[in-house]
């Protein structure tokens, strides 16, 4: 993951398919899922309203077409909403479709906060102790 969120993308693909499928499937969803939460709780810091998530995911969308594409905007919305407590349904949303979501939005978000080495390094070790809490002691 950090070699994602470092924008080094080729290494990010060749450690991917080197992960084990059975542990990706829940580890690394954890640690997407940990992330997003966290990178989004840090953005938007308990003040955003569901104007300014409409306006952030409106603003992500048009960095490219490609993300454009990729992300449905009612999708990303409830997402980000149900990170900041909000009751939105999302059970609608299937797997795939949530997990795609969370890593173009995670990337966004971590992209948007520009961290250097160290901060990058100090947001992935908070994350990881997340997930593992969340692998440990599931909901």
């Amino acid at each position: 993951m950090r070699a994602q969120l470092a924008g080094d993308l080729d290494e990010h693909r060749r450690r991917l398919r080197g992960l084990d499928r059975k542990a990706a499937a829940t580890g690394y969803s954890a640690l997407i899922g940990a992330a997003f939460f966290e990178a989004v709780d840090r953005r938007f810091a308990g003040r955003a309203t569901e104007a300014d998530v409409i306006e952030y995911v409106g603003d992500v969308r048009a960095r490219g077409r490609e993300i454009a594409m990729r992300l449905d905007p009612r999708v990303a919305e409830r997402l980000i909403l149900l990170c900041l407590g909000e009751d939105v349904p999302v059970d609608d949303i299937a797997p795939g479709e949530r997990i795609a979501a969370q890593i173009v939005l995670l990337a966004a978000v971590v992209a948007d906060a520009d961290f250097d080495d160290a901060e990058l390094d100090a947001f992935l070790a908070d994350v990881r102790s997340i997930a593992d809490r969340w692998i440990r002691e599931p909901a």
